[in-house]
């Protein structure tokens, strides 16, 4: 980069490519099926296909929040009504890129469009999606989790027979065939340290699962030999994957509190801080001049829709962690979760506070007012509320969508804790009670502690309630 008049940088554009071994230990550059040098992948990033469908994905916003409901400008000048936040994973900042592209192309925003803010944080901070390196103690469950799931498909080791013989009856099928079939499909193509298909095994099956989705979702040039294919196999691959990775949100408090309790906590309170007016909605993280904080720099109050690139982790996480992951498959490439808040327009303020009517299409925005930050809700757990902060969270609600599909949480089923007529409306009162119960008062010291405690609950603890 080059420094210009002592205060700006230009940008230098840069050509990638990328490097290996050859046979005979040289370097030489890596290539592509038809010889491409410039065009390469490193492991994990986006590709041109996963380029194409994040663009689709941002497109389909737009036709939703902005042509069908007019709850988004047309055209904006400045992206600051638009919380945009990506893991430290290029792909998820890539993600977030294309699908903030697809929602505002170059032609839906004005000439002197600033760069956009987008949120970011280091690995060790990062909440954004299941963060094992980082939190000891979810390290700790997430093994015990992966073990047990091993453990239940390894029932054909000759000594164990009879502890598998309950565990298969738990589970409600017989692993050990399951296995064995899968072995009788893809063994011959394992390592030969490794030369039988377990949960554990190297590659692991969620490692195998990856490879197959993603030579499915590229082509006949990438595909592996057919009998990676096998419809049967696949699915045995993405039940017991799915076990593996996400069962303990499902089973466990402490799990759900250290494995994405942080997020839900950041979304709740993000859309408490709308409900109430404060602007401890994302605005100040995403405004303001270069160098400073405040307001948008095209006047704006308030963050109205907010998109972060995150992994598939991150979604099937926050679905299990409130019981609404019903069909339990692996999120498929492109997948999202849409978390939206909702102003009943019939409700009035009350004497305690209560909202106010509001205009039509009130997803994510509300009116705001300036908020003294002692009187700010946000994490504040429900039973603390005060009267009055109950009022302000009243007249609206919460819907989720996963991949343009409602979902319901369990515990809003109940009467009262719902729009009538409609259970996937969940009060926000409720949702946030459901939430504060694994959310964490603080994520750092959450990560260290009980790490001599037992892995498992002592009884079943159901999420969504």
């Amino acid at each position: 980069m080059t420094k210009t008049g002592g205060s700006t940088w230009n940008d230098l554009q840069w050509r990638r490519r990328i490097e290996t071994f050859a046979d005979d230990d040289r370097p030489v550059l890596a290539s592509g099926p038809k010889g491409m040098v410039d065009t390469v992948c490193q492991l994990g990033e986006l590709t041109d296909k996963g380029r194409e469908t994040t663009l689709a994905l941002g497109e389909r916003l737009r036709r939703l929040y902005v042509d069908q409901l007019g709850f988004m400008p047309k055209i904006i000048s400045d992206a600051d009504m638009i919380y945009l936040r990506a893991t430290p994973m290029p792909r998820a900042l890539d993600s977030v890129q294309q699908s903030f592209v697809g929602m505002y192309p170059l032609s839906a925003r004005t000439a002197s469009f600033p760069p956009p803010t987008i949120i970011t944080r280091a690995p060790a901070d990062e909440t954004l999606f299941p963060n094992e390196s980082n939190c000891r103690r979810f390290s700790q469950l997430s093994r015990a989790f992966a073990q047990r799931t091993a453990d239940r498909c390894k029932c054909d080791i000759r000594f164990l027979v009879v502890p598998c013989e309950f565990l298969l009856t738990s589970r409600k099928g017989n692993e050990t065939k399951e296995m064995d079939y899968l072995n009788s499909l893809i063994s011959k193509w394992m390592p030969a340290d490794s030369p039988r298909v377990a949960v554990d095994s190297h590659p692991r099956i969620s490692g195998i699962m990856d490879t197959v989705n993603s030579t499915l979702a590229h082509g006949p040039k990438t595909r592996l030999p057919s009998v990676f294919y096998d419809p049967k196999g696949r699915e045995i691959i993405d039940r017991i994957g799915t076990e593996e990775w996400f069962s303990g949100y499902k089973e466990s408090e402490e799990y759900r509190k250290l494995g994405i309790g942080a997020l839900v906590g950041d979304v709740v309170g993000r859309m408490v801080g709308s409900a109430e007016g404060s602007g401890s909605d994302g605005l100040l993280e995403v405004a303001g001049v270069d160098g400073d904080l405040g307001k948008g720099r095209g006047g704006e109050s308030g963050v109205k829709f907010a998109m972060s690139g995150c992994h598939d982790t991150t979604l099937a996480a926050t679905l299990s962690s409130l019981g609404a992951f019903d069909k339990g498959k692996w999120p498929p490439y492109t997948s999202h979760l849409a978390v939206e808040l909702f102003r009943d327009e019939n409700a009035r303020t009350g004497p305690s506070g209560a909202a106010e009517r509001a205009p039509k299409q009130s997803f994510l925005g509300t009116s705001r007012k300036n908020t003294k930050p002692s009187s700010l809700i946000m994490r504040k757990p429900s039973q603390d509320l005060t009267t009055d902060e109950q009022a302000k969270l009243q007249g609206y609600y919460v819907r989720l969508r996963y991949n343009d599909e409602s979902v319901i949480v369990p515990g809003c089923r109940q009467p009262g804790k719902h729009m009538d007529g409609d259970e996937s409306f969940c009060t926000l009162e409720a949702f946030k009670a459901i939430a504060d119960k694994f959310t964490p008062r603080i994520w750092t010291e959450a990560c260290a502690e009980n790490m001599g405690e037992p892995t498992f609950p002592e009884s079943p603890e159901p999420a969504g309630y």
